[in-house]
């Protein structure tokens, strides 16, 4: 592997001079290229904050971010819009489907938005479609499939140009128990067979086990860093479960 992304003593300060609050504070670490990376922490630790500034939807107050040799912090609008375009795939939580067109036009709209010709969107579309495995409800509207199916959708729509970086917040939340583990399975599959690199913030240790590393937040700052190495992903679990019961993290049930 080799580094992709660098994150530069990273803050974000929100408020005025009579109240400021610091939701980073002083963060810095780096994301090699083909890596599944977890970002963990309670409720107002700066976890989503952090992933907002990696996705350029919102700007550092100091320091500095590098995709390769691209410092995002220094680009103007139009050039952040055209980077985000070509680099940045996003899953979020809500689906964000258009409700009127079927699950394969969701994900088509993506790349006839960016003038692909017909017959490379309909490859394109179809290899996604059979990776993630919903190429049999591509017909369907978002209202007629479930929350998992439609996340696998919104996935599928985020990786149909395959990005450089897969930028996930709290994908799993809206799901059930089975709809979120075929969610993370599938982006296992990702990131093995495609060597998609993907960054995901989650306050849900099972969703955590599926990364390969996990850097834990609070208050702003980086306080602990897992690595899964070569153990197996129960063994994982238990291991980010005693982190989050030493530091007040949010504990889910993991199984």
């Amino acid at each position: 592997m080799n580094e992709y992304i660098r994150i530069c003593d990273v803050e974000k300060y929100y408020g005025n001079a009579s109240h400021v609050t610091k939701a980073v504070d002083r963060v810095s670490f780096t994301v090699d290229r083909g890596e599944f990376v977890g970002v963990m922490g309670a409720s107002g630790s700066g976890k989503t904050t952090l992933l907002n500034l990696l996705a350029t939807i919102d700007r550092v107050t100091a320091g500095h971010i590098f995709y390769e040799n691209t410092d995002i912090t220094e680009l103007r609008e139009n050039d952040l819009s055209e980077f985000r375009k070509k680099n940045l795939g996003f899953v979020f939580q809500e689906y964000n489907l258009l409700d009127i067109l079927t699950l394969e036009e969701n994900i088509m709209l993506a790349l006839t938005l960016q003038g692909e010709k017909k017959k490379e969107i309909q490859r394109k579309c179809q290899e996604i479609l059979e990776l993630l495995g919903i190429d049999g409800i591509r017909n369907q509207y978002p209202y007629q499939v479930s929350g998992g199916q439609k996340q696998r959708c919104a996935c599928a729509r985020a990786m149909v140009n395959r990005p450089k970086l897969l930028l996930a917040d709290e994908p799993t939340g809206a799901l059930d128990s089975h709809s979120a583990q075929t969610l993370l399975e599938t982006f296992g599959r990702l990131n093995t067979e495609v060597g998609a690199t993907i960054l995901m913030v989650t306050h849900d240790a099972f969703s955590a086990s599926y990364c390969g590393r996990i850097l834990f937040l609070k208050d702003g700052k980086i306080f602990h860093e897992l690595v899964r190495g070569e153990k197996s992903r129960r063994q994982f679990l238990q291991e980010i479960l005693d982190v989050l019961s030493l530091t007040g993290g949010e504990l889910t049930d993991a199984f």
